[in-house]
């Protein structure tokens, strides 16, 4: 994964939690509780980084998170929720642009932080190619560019598309302004160049092309990028082409995707066809082997680092020889045959001059520390997260406290510690409200009633009397994943909230109706204009039909995020039948209804999942919003389409199409070889046991799943049994 680079003084970071245990103390219901939150939080700073170009936390901390959520799967492997981030990319791309699929996925890398961690990623491939010691085994080692994402087709030579990443299965179709770039040619030259190639690699500016741009844009009065990769990111994803032409980006490729043939059989081998093709590569590649040689390249780019004139954030290392990778294949969504080594978090100190409390759509409040504004790696930043109250005192922040505050890239910083000793007399704690800031009803931590502990979240208890909640909902039911309302931004929300010409989403398609008996219709306003106003009206109008998983999306209903909405919408198909299935579940009075047990089994749901969906539907003035809703929208698509995940190629086998779980702790491998190991025979790795199960692999101190297993029949398999089927 690229840097995670934005211009950060202006968001927050909201949902991040503060880690009091770690992963190997943590108790299976703890760990089942914060997986879910972690889940939903990564996607949404996913949605930030690939899709708007607007970070709000560090590379340092959403690795950090990444890291988190890993070491609870790797504990807890039958915890391994469905909308886990180890099992998706990126977030989905803007449709203004247009999607393109690709062909072949576009994975993004594991993360390696530690010397060791990079003698292990070399083991773990020795052990499962079972490549002894003594034998040679090759990787290549090359700087990780700083930059955005982007695949180029070529076809018998000729570009004929280029997309960005997207979401790792579609991204955005930027050929147009790809063509403008001079450093990505328009037809490949060679006699070995194949009649289909798709091409990957950076699009990134050189830190002198950095500065002159600036400057130009400082002279019209224009925008000033933060750092080289948001200027890169914004110069490419531009309507108009001609701008992207006057920027000077650059291209550096290092992989690919489809292809009818390749020239070489390893990898340092078809970067190097690359470069005879015509194609920019970066010269500061090398072969190694084993760790002694990979750990001396990491600390000849880290020393490099400052002079190379553009920006890199680690480096890469990938197995050289292409039928290793083959053989290594994917685990989720990275490649087992490579990962990245990230150089540490820049650092400085300022001082904390306020804490500020900002509620969210779902009553959260969030500290924000406001900053003395100071540079931290070429970008100043004036705000972080202070995350909640646990994470205040725990660190012992205080206002006036001098801070050591971390930005890995270009985004918001963390506040990492307290410089004791810079404390002033007069440092005052902060009192954390027990009251709502927005309309002062009471803001409790509700206690998990599997763990009897309180929620590390402070909640506003007002729901839709806040002002504050309200405002956020209806900002979230617009938003690029929801109705995506182009035009209806959070200030113009906030403005119309606040006349009382939007307070809930159905007013938003009964607007232009209600404006036009306004005693000042909106296009004679100040700040808007005929034009703006008719453009909104369009938007507004274009979203009358919508998919369904959208729809559900958009209730902002919590625990609900895009995949669980996916996952809803593939199981019921229409609104209707969701509508119903939930109204009975409510009716139904508790777990044990067949309504509720029918919502529970759906894939990918669980219990935490249908008490969202009943405490939101069990509320009338929610049940009339929704009602409003739908009278307002002219028909929802009757049949919801939703493109399966693009996973890596398979080979068949005699598992090809079966359903896998396995439990326990494994012995002859690990647990995420032997997923990768079936997945790439063609089975389905789930994480729970249902019916549909066909085998279950029981190691050492298998439990719960095991026994459900036997109790419905399931086949169950030791690990010898396992590898002796898939061997066949």
């Amino acid at each position: 994964m690229s840097g995670r680079g934005g211009a950060i003084s202006r968001a927050m970071s909201k949902t991040a939690k503060t880690i009091k245990k770690p992963a190997d103390a943590l108790t299976k219901a703890e760990a089942r509780a914060e997986l879910k939150t972690l889940a939903a939080e990564i996607a949404r700073h996913d949605e930030l980084y690939h899709a708007k170009d607007a970070p709000e936390i560090s590379d340092a901390a959403y690795d950090a998170l990444v890291a988190r959520n890993r070491a609870m799967e790797t504990r807890f492997p039958d915890l391994v929720r469905e909308d886990s981030p180890s099992r998706r990319v990126g977030a989905a791309p803007v449709e203004v642009f247009g999607k393109i699929r690709h062909d072949v996925a576009m994975l993004s890398l594991g993360n390696a932080f530690e010397d060791t961690e990079v003698a292990e990623f070399v083991d773990r491939v020795r052990r499962f190619l079972r490549v002894p010691q003594d034998d040679a085994l090759v990787v290549l080692a090359e700087p990780k560019i700083d930059g955005l994402s982007i695949s180029l087709r070529y076809e018998n030579g000729q570009l004929v598309q280029a997309a960005t990443r997207g979401d790792g299965t579609t991204g955005e179709n930027v050929t147009a302004n790809v063509k403008t770039i001079r450093a990505i040619p328009h037809r490949l030259k060679g006699k070995d160049v194949p009649e289909l190639i798709d091409v990957r690699g950076e699009i990134y500016l050189a830190h002198a092309d950095f500065r002159r741009l600036n400057a130009a844009q400082a002279e019209a009065g224009e925008k000033i990028f933060a750092n080289p990769r948001n200027a890169a990111a914004g110069s490419l994803r531009q309507l108009d082409a001609g701008i992207t032409a006057r920027r000077p980006l650059k291209f550096f490729s290092y992989a690919w995707g489809a292809a009818s043939r390749l020239p070489s059989d390893t990898q340092s081998g078809v970067v190097a066809a690359f470069e005879r093709w015509g194609l920019p590569v970066n010269a500061l590649r090398r072969r190694c082997e084993g760790p002694e040689e990979l750990l001396a390249f990491y600390r000849s780019m880290a020393e490099k680092r400052a002079s190379l004139g553009y920006d890199i954030d680690g480096v890469v290392y990938k197995v050289d020889r292409l039928d290793f990778q083959e053989r290594l294949g994917f685990v989720s969504r990275s490649p087992r045959w490579a990962i990245a080594h990230k150089f540490p978090a820049e650092q400085t100190t300022t001082v904390l001059r306020d804490i500020e409390i900002q509620v969210g759509r779902t009553g959260a409040l969030t500290p924000v520390a406001k900053l003395e504004p100071v540079t931290v790696g070429g970008v100043v930043v004036s705000n972080a997260t202070l995350h909640n109250e646990d994470e205040i005192a725990r660190k012992d922040v205080r206002i006036g406290d001098t801070v050591v505050v971390q930005r890995a890239g270009d985004v918001i910083p963390q506040v990492v510690s307290v410089v004791l000793d810079k404390r002033p007399k007069g440092a005052r704690r902060f009192v954390f409200p027990e009251v709502c800031p927005a309309c002062d009803s009471h803001a409790v931590r509700d206690t998990d009633e599997k763990t009897g502990k309180a929620d590390v979240v402070r909640r506003c208890t007002g729901g839709l009397i806040c002002p504050a909640q309200a405002k956020e909902r209806l900002k979230h039911f617009v938003s690029r994943n929801a109705f995506d309302i182009e035009g209806l931004g959070g200030e113009r929300i906030e403005l119309f909230f606040d006349e009382g010409l939007i307070r809930q989403p159905a007013d938003i398609f009964t607007l232009e109706a209600r404006n036009a008996k306004l005693p000042e219709p909106l296009q004679g306003r100040k700040g808007f204009g005929a034009k703006s106003i008719e453009n909104l009206f369009k938007a507004i109008n274009a979203r009358r039909t919508i998919a369904l998983d959208r729809f559900i999306y958009a209730l902002g209903i919590r625990h609900i995020g895009e995949t669980t909405a996916r996952d809803l919408a593939r199981a019921f198909g229409t609104v209707e039948a969701f509508r119903t299935a939930v109204a009975a579940a409510v009716a139904g009075g508790g777990r044990e209804s067949e309504a509720y047990r029918d919502i529970d089994n759906i894939e990918g749901i669980g219990e935490t999942v249908v008490d969202a969906l009943v405490d939101f539907f069990g509320e009338p003035h929610n049940t009339k919003a929704v009602g409003d809703l739908m009278e307002a929208v002219d028909g929802l698509r009757p049949q919801i389409t939703v493109e399966p995940y693009s996973r890596p190629a398979t080979v068949a086998s005699t598992v090809t199409g079966k359903t896998v779980v396995f439990t326990g702790t494994l012995e002859q491998v690990t647990r995420g070889e032997a997923k990768a190991q079936a997945e790439r025979l063609g089975a389905k790795v789930a994480g729970s046991v249902s019916k549909k199960t066909d085998f279950v692999v029981a190691g050492a101190d298998a439990g719960s799943k095991l026994t459900k297993a036997q109790e419905l029949g399931v086949t169950v398999l030791t690990e010898d049994d396992w590898l002796k089927l898939i061997a066949r």
